[in-house]
């Protein structure tokens, strides 16, 4: 596992439109079993819409972190910010947003390194589709565990569920 061959770096505005491409090539590696191929068309066809709204969050100060590898072509994405769940008592405040790899990719530790750009050692939560068994392994590996809280997704995601993973602890020991 030799992740130098990467370099990760916050994306830019500039950089969106082919971070978008690379996240919709991840979905489409994914979830094609889990979806219909018109998901995949709109999901194309929204690109731009979806650059407008990632390009307002950077003006914000959202972090999109992109690794590309030795061609510059973004290989892989992901990014964090305040938890957004409704319920209080999980006491930990970052969520980790989004973390996709191009499945050529997957192995290599950029994914974690990703992670770990995004979260840190800081206690985190994220969600997970229930039916993506290797990213429920590689979360579990890196010890985020189910808490028991599932939604079902709504819209182009309607009759998929999610499943909450937390992890605690990590700046201890």
């Amino acid at each position: 596992m030799n992740t130098n061959l990467y370099t990760l770096r916050l994306a830019t505005p500039e950089d969106i439109p082919a971070a978008l491409e690379m996240k919709l090539a991840a979905w489409e590696e994914t979830y094609a079993d889990q979806r219909p191929g018109s998901f995949f068309d709109n999901a194309h066809a929204a690109l731009e819409q979806q650059s407008d709204w990632w390009a307002r969050g950077l003006a914000q100060g959202a972090e999109l972190w992109i690794a590309t590898d030795v061609d510059s072509r973004i290989v892989g994405v992901a990014g964090g910010g305040p938890s957004a769940d409704d319920d209080a008592d999980t006491g930990i405040g970052i969520e980790l947003q989004i973390l996709y790899v191009l499945a050529e990719h997957h192995g290599t530790g950029l994914g974690k390194r990703l992670m770990d750009t995004v979260l840190g050692n800081r206690d985190a939560l994220l969600w997970v589709l229930e039916h993506n068994p290797r990213a429920r392994r590689f979360y579990a590996k890196h010890g985020f565990v189910a808490d028991g809280r599932i939604e079902a997704l709504a819209d182009d995601w309607a009759g998929l569920k999610e499943i909450r993973m937390l992890r605690r602890g990590a700046n201890r020991g």
